[in-house]
């Protein structure tokens, strides 16, 4: 399964959420920014590559939508709420990452068996 980590630049909360995850068995993990000075800009690509796509802010789902409105159509986007307040692999970012997207990760797996 392939799973997309989206925030605005793509320095800090997306590619923490990146490098934490991207060792999970059964899953490939990319992430990309919405904003133009993003280190990896989110592209049409990408969101076709996508299965789920995690979003930090509810602007950034917003944007997606307006901007690859076809591309996301039928496209699990999930709204983290994490505001734009934490460094690259900063602790409590990856406390919060891990508390929210392993259970959705773990109930996942367990209805797709």
């Amino acid at each position: 399964m392939n799973l997309l980590f989206i925030c605005s630049r793509n320095k800090w909360r997306s590619r923490t959420a990146e490098d934490l995850f991207k060792r999970l068995n059964g899953y490939e993990v990319r992430s990309a920014g919405t904003a133009e000075s993003a280190r990896v800009r989110v592209n049409e690509k990408l969101l076709v590559w996508a299965d789920i796509i995690f979003v930090m802010e509810r602007d950034h789902k917003k944007r997606l939508q307006q901007k690859f409105s076809s591309d996301v159509l039928n496209k699990e986007m999930i709204v983290l709420d994490i505001p734009d307040e934490y460094q690259y692999m900063d602790e409590a970012l990856v406390e919060i990452l891990n508390e929210t997207i392993l259970p959705y990760l773990d109930n996942l797996s367990a209805n797709n068996r």
